[in-house]
């Protein structure tokens, strides 16, 4: 079955605000095919199944520190958008399905969660990639410590020899 959204595109849309891996409302409503002002409405009529950790609005500070590392357009003076972003959890995505009522919007929210199941599936990876590593490098600093040892002795200038002092009673020039 082909999805309605490739996963990729919904990887791209997923952000990391306040240590909460996040989707915008406008990128949602987009997925959506419906407006941003008709999503948080249908939010806003049904406010008791969105409490703050499944979605929250954006301060001012944090709206304009995406729009310079996104690209995203201004958020706010705009008659289309006179408020600040509201983003939603993973919890809030899920939940977006039960208030939008519309067959697309239940397979979105299908390719959505897959989409954040794999993020998770890839900073669980690199976890334990970074562990092993960590690993291997405390194996291997105990066992090449006397290969090191021995090419710093190598690499240590031999102590000159001292000549004798004095007079030699050979008697030949030397």
């Amino acid at each position: 079955m082909k999805a309605v959204i490739p996963v990729e595109v919904i990887e791209k849309k997923i952000l990391l605000v306040r240590g909460e891996k996040v989707m915008l409302d406008s990128d949602l409503a987009g997925l959506y095919g419906v407006e941003t002002f008709n999503l948080n409405k249908a939010v806003k009529r049904n406010i008791d199944r969105f409490p703050e950790d499944f979605m929250f609005q954006l301060s001012k500070e944090e709206t304009e520190s995406l729009r310079f590392q996104i690209g995203m357009s201004k958020a706010t003076g705009r008659a289309d958008r006179p408020y600040l972003p509201y983003v939603f959890t993973e919890q809030g995505v899920a939940m977006l399905s039960s208030v939008l009522n519309s067959d697309r919007a239940v397979k979105v929210n299908i390719e959505i969660m897959r989409a954040f199941v794999k993020l998770r599936q890839m900073l669980a990876s690199n976890a334990e990639l970074s562990r092993k590593l960590a690993d291997l490098e405390k194996k291997y600093d105990a066992q090449f410590k006397v290969v090191f040892d021995a090419i710093r002795q190598l690499m240590t200038p031999p102590a000159p020899k001292k000549k004798p002092i004095g007079f030699r009673a050979s008697g030949k020039d030397e």
